[in-house]
């Protein structure tokens, strides 16, 4: 009979932290494979598997294309790449970003989920926004555990709501006691693999190939979603709308994914970048007229001086309320909202 014998972490701001603190918890002879995915911008040489080694008593590395899947390690997601599983061994790609990140969280998860089923434990610590919700209905849609940080254990808590808000989960506990729980969870019989409806299976097999790289039809993936009246951050294709229970999220035909929070978070930047570009075009339109009009001056041509003095003076009125809203805008993300409802 199996075991629960495949975990998967995903952790955000305040993840390296946490992350040490699980390890510690963890035992020698654990009887599972750990995969971890901490967000990390691209170009930034990651240290965690040398600071997971020292805080637990597992070995941690990065995954490799191609690894086998052996109990007692901890593989680590490699820097701008997903890291996936297979039944044996993992995968290592660069298929499009989730969340705009990748490693993303969910592609793990969800790959877990699609691959291991019952056998799969997912859990979500410390972050910002909601990467890993997804990917943890994913696990438990197939029958697998849901176990996530407490958010007042948190450094990040949004990550920790937001799946606590969306899934059904089995443990809400403190990072210190993840470990320990882990150690008893993976000794544990996994149940019988639950029946699901063919359409979900058969869209959690699609988001698989797609970051796996292997299905170039992505348009494919769109038949399970409603098109949308939004457009993807990344590459400004149409989104789809996808509904996971009470979850929505999105993907486009070049196959980003953003959850709801995500987007949000990037359409509340583009709109402070946009004015502030538009706030450019003015300021340089004032300076130019401005130069112009010295110009005139000093060749004793006053009519064309006031003019362009006349024209500076109102492009600067015209600026002043887009400037305005360049520093009043603010940046929400789906806490913002929910602190707002309490």
């Amino acid at each position: 009979m199996a075991t629960k014998d495949i975990v998967v972490i995903g952790a955000s701001a305040g993840g390296m932290g946490a992350l040490e603190r699980l390890v510690a918890g963890l035992p020698a002879d654990l009887p599972a494979a750990v995969f971890v995915v901490w967000h990390l911008a691209p170009g930034v040489r990651s240290v965690l598997p040398t600071m997971l080694s020292r805080a637990g008593r597992l070995p941690a590395a990065h995954a490799e294309d191609g690894d086998a899947i052996m109990p007692g390690r901890i593989y680590v997601g490699p820097n701008d790449h997903h890291m996936l599983l297979e039944r044996g061994y993992t995968r290592v790609t660069k298929g499009p970003k989730e969340n705009r990140f990748r490693p993303a969280i969910d592609p793990l998860f969800r790959s877990a989920a699609y691959i291991y089923s019952t056998r799969a434990i997912g859990v979500v610590l410390s972050g910002a926004l909601d990467d890993g919700t997804a990917g943890l209905w994913a696990i438990k849609m197939r029958g697998g555990t849901a176990v996530v940080q407490d958010p007042s254990d948190a450094m990040h808590r949004s990550m920790p709501l937001s799946a606590l808000d969306n899934v059904a989960v089995d443990y809400k506990l403190p990072v210190a006691d993840i470990g320990p729980l882990l150690g008893r969870l993976t000794r544990e019989q996994a149940a019988p693999e639950p029946l699901i409806a063919a359409a979900e299976r058969e869209k959690m097999e699609a988001e698989v190939k797609i970051a796996r790289e292997v299905d170039s039809r992505v348009e494919n993936i769109l038949q399970f979603g409603e098109l949308s009246p939004f457009t993807c951050p990344e590459c400004h294709g149409v989104l789809s709308m996808f509904r996971d229970g009470r979850i929505i999220r999105f993907r486009c035909h070049t196959g980003h994914a953003l959850s709801c929070g995500t987007l949000l978070e990037s359409a509340s930047e583009q709109v402070e970048q946009r004015l502030m570009d538009a706030l450019r075009a003015l300021d340089e339109t004032i300076m130019l007229l401005n130069s112009l009009g010295e110009g005139y001056a000093k060749r004793g041509d006053t009519a064309a001086a006031d003019q362009c003095f006349n024209r500076a003076r109102e492009a600067f009125e015209r600026s002043r309320p887009i400037r305005e809203a360049a520093l009043a805008n603010e940046e929400l993300s789906p806490e913002d909202l929910r602190e707002a409802r309490a």
